[in-house]
């Protein structure tokens, strides 16, 4: 049964670890890797990624991408949202965190921002505007 949409969008805004989509040109399959992402109900999706990483290379060039989420318990169900890059612009440690925050336990969150922060090179902040859904629930098996 599809999801209504505050039910798919309420399902969105969970952290919820999704599996981002993206043209890879002519002769490739999408890249297609998990990555954290905060979303809340009518607002962007937004990701991190490395500046340098093909994936931002790929987004830059292509323009749009897909989050797939989903779970088994307490039943089958997921969301997927595609739409257009509207904004790609630099991290900040604030972003960091806030993501961090979303996935990880208080009493982690600090020494993975200042890992990630000092580690993981330049980072940029990816914002997509959902177009498109798709959303289902299977209900359990």
């Amino acid at each position: 049964m599809a999801l209504s949409r505050e039910e798919r969008e309420q399902f969105l805004s969970e952290p919820h670890v999704a599996a981002i989509a993206v043209d890879a040109g002519e002769g490739r399959a999408p890249l297609t890797v998990p990555i954290w992402y905060q979303y809340a109900p009518g607002e962007d999706v937004w990701i991190l990624t490395g500046l340098h990483s093909r994936k931002n290379r790929l987004l830059q060039a292509t323009g749009r991408f897909s989050l797939l989420v989903d779970r088994v318990e307490p039943t089958i169900r997921y969301v997927s949202v595609e739409g257009p890059v509207v904004d790609t612009s630099p991290a900040t440690v604030e972003k960091l965190r806030e993501l961090s925050e979303r996935y990880l336990p208080p009493e982690k969150v600090d020494g993975y921002v200042d890992f990630a922060w000092k580690s993981h090179g330049e980072q940029v902040v990816v914002r997509m505007r959902p177009e498109r859904w798709v959303s289902s629930d299977l209900g359990s098996v």
